[in-house]
């Protein structure tokens, strides 16, 4: 266990974690040469968009300048705020933390708040500056944001380029002598955290584990602690760019068991696994878990695939334990899922991970948030579903979701960042200038107006310069109310949302003319209206598709033009009557476009 290190590469959003993770795969001759390539990176999404979604695992041999041979366990990890969860579950299979700066773009809001969440875990830091070799780089400025920003010691910082492999070798070094070596007890019982898990086809659900005390071998009982379930262990092994079976994992390995677990539900990220002989081992403390921000019903386009859905979720939640879900219906779109995101890029990569990896067609509705409604006699329910609300005679208020925010951003553009903060009802908390360059703006603000385009106006009116990073901070009363949307009479209860009374017209009127252009006609008069409660606020109607029913009337008299207009209207009243209007996918999606 001496010679075992594990450590994690934590920083904000493109400040070059996957390709310092090459070139430690290089340097430890896990791989030949990557060719450019961000190698733990291989999902097609995480390619096309350039970002890391998966927290990535790989156990490399290298041998240090004392001659000594050590065992590095690399966890490559996400930098979006919307992946935060991931990072947390990387730092508690951890010792120690690789904190990534980029030297041109300096501490941003990420890096600090996955700094807080590394200090927390009582993990050791190593700061790292990273991608010096750019004509841009302000290594000094970087320096001192690290003191005053961060409060660590710019003198125990590493200055590299993950590009061209400049000071990566020393980094290497450092991990071995700064970051400690696992702390357990072999001979005890065996107890390991669950920290990620995947499903295969052939071998059932496969947990990644952190191995704290004990250990495990082929042929061993295993108990899942929270279920209770026994399993016999068939393989267990290492992650080398792919699996390799060893002999036993014992205390301080990283690695997989294979227990051929048929049911994704026996397995939940940041569960214990114990050994069948000692059924008292206590669960491994301290995980956090992770608390849903945005919610979407997502529904299969056609309802016999809905088993075929839920499997496809029960997979998917095995390999981001972020994503919770719930049976819900509609009577718009049928029975489908309620399903619980950390933020909107998770909900957008999570909806298209299910269509590429599970070929799933499906119907995703407007984003929403949890409400608090407090009803008449005092009771509070938590309501993530519009359409769930209770009438508006029936509650006494409600309250509102409100995180707050930590905006850096150059001075030049704050009075840009607070006029869009101020359009969203965020209320200033504070205003620092840690020095020259940057300034750190907090806000709160209800999240309900963050979800859905507050994070890209931000980088548009700061042209990209501006990062932030957010924290859920309680509930607070709001003066909100409820917006219906009817359709020919119906109301179509996956087109409702929230909203603030000062906006809620406005907003209606918006998505009104939107749907206007998006429904197609029908050969009857089809009304849209917006209403709260029994009010109607707003209101379009599309104008039916006619037939030219005077077109072989040439000549005669006009009492005969009247009988057939009087036979079509007649037609038409019956039609609307029979008639159903069937709203398009892109209806559901037009809330998040209404501009403002």
């Amino acid at each position: 266990m001496e010679n075992i290190r594990n450590f994690c590469i934590i920083a904000h959003i493109d400040h070059g974690k996957s390709t310092l993770a090459d070139r430690i795969l290089e340097l430890t001759g896990i791989v030949h040469t990557t060719g450019g390539e961000q190698i733990l990176d291989s999902m097609e999404l995480e390619r096309e968009r350039g970002i890391t979604i998966k927290a990535k695992t790989v156990r490399m041999p290298y041998k240090a300048g004392d001659g000594k041979d050590y065992i590095l366990n690399l966890i490559d990890t996400p930098g979006h705020v919307d992946f935060n969860y991931e990072v947390s579950r990387s730092l508690q299979a951890c010792e120690g933390a690789l904190l990534l700066i980029d030297a041109s773009q300096g501490v941003e809001a990420q890096t600090i708040a996955n700094a807080n969440l590394a200090i927390d875990s009582g993990l050791k830091i190593i700061p790292v500056i990273n991608k010096i070799d750019l004509q841009g780089a302000q290594i000094d400025d970087s320096l001192l944001q690290l003191e005053a920003m961060l409060g660590l010691s710019m003198d125990d910082a590493l200055l590299i380029s993950a590009k061209n492999g400049t000071g990566v070798v020393e980094l290497l070094e450092a991990i071995v002598v700064r970051i400690p070596p696992p702390k357990g007890d072999e001979k005890a019982p065996l107890s390991c955290l669950i920290f990620d898990s995947y499903y295969d086809a052939y071998r059932g659900v496969i947990p990644h584990v952190r191995v704290f005390d004990g250990s495990v071998a082929a042929g061993d009982k295993i108990i899942i602690k929270s279920t209770g379930k026994t399993f016999d262990v068939e393989e267990v092994g290492y992650f080398c760019m792919r699996l390799i079976p060893a002999q036993k994992l014992q205390a301080g390995d990283v690695g997989y068991i294979v227990a051929l677990v048929r049911d994704a539900g026996e397995i939940h990220v940041g569960d214990t696994i114990i050994s069948g002989a000692f059924p008292q081992t206590p669960a491994i403390p301290g995980f956090r878990h992770s608390q849903s921000m945005v919610f979407c019903g997502i529904y299969p386009l056609s309802t016999n695939d809905y088993g075929k859905l839920q499997d496809s979720l029960q997979k998917l939640q095995l390999n981001d334990s972020a994503i919770a879900f719930e049976k819900e219906s509609s009577a718009a779109l049928g029975h489908g899922f309620r399903v619980g995101f950390l933020g909107m890029l998770h909900m957008e990569i999570t909806i298209e991970r299910l269509q590429r990896e599970y070929e799933q067609e499906l119907i995703a509705t407007v984003p929403s948030v949890v409400y608090k409604v407090v009803n008449l006699k005092g009771n509070e329910l938590l309501i993530d579903n519009p359409s769930k609300f209770p009438a508006p005679a029936e509650i006494d208020h409600i309250e509102e979701p409100i995180i707050r925010a930590r905006i850096i951003v150059p001075p030049e553009y704050v009075g840009a960042v607070m006029e869009l903060s101020l359009s969203k009802r965020g209320t200033m908390v504070s205003m620092e200038h840690p020095d020259g360059k940057r300034v750190l703006l907090v806000y709160d603000f209800p999240l309900a107006e963050v979800i859905t385009d507050y994070y890209d106006k931000l980088k548009s009116v700061s042209r990209g310069y501006a990062s932030m990073d957010y924290q859920f901070n309680g509930y607070k009363t709001g003066d909100l109310v409820k917006v219906d949307v009817l359709v020919n009479n119906d109301l179509v209860d996956a087109l409702s949302y929230v909203a603030a009374s000062e906006t809620a017209v406005r907003k209606g009127r918006a998505l009104v003319h939107k749907l206007l252009k998006l429904i197609p006609r029908q050969q009857f008069k089809v009304p849209i209206q917006a209403a709260i409660g029994g009010r109607i606020i707003a209101r379009e109607d599309i104008a039916p598709i006619r037939k030219d029913v005077l077109a072989k009337c040439y000549g005669g008299d006009i009492s005969r033009k009247r009988k057939l207009l009087e036979k079509q209207k007649e037609g038409k009243k019956k039609m609307k009557m029979i008639g159903a209007v069937e709203v398009p996918q892109e209806a559901f999606l037009s809330l998040l476009k209404i501009e403002e």
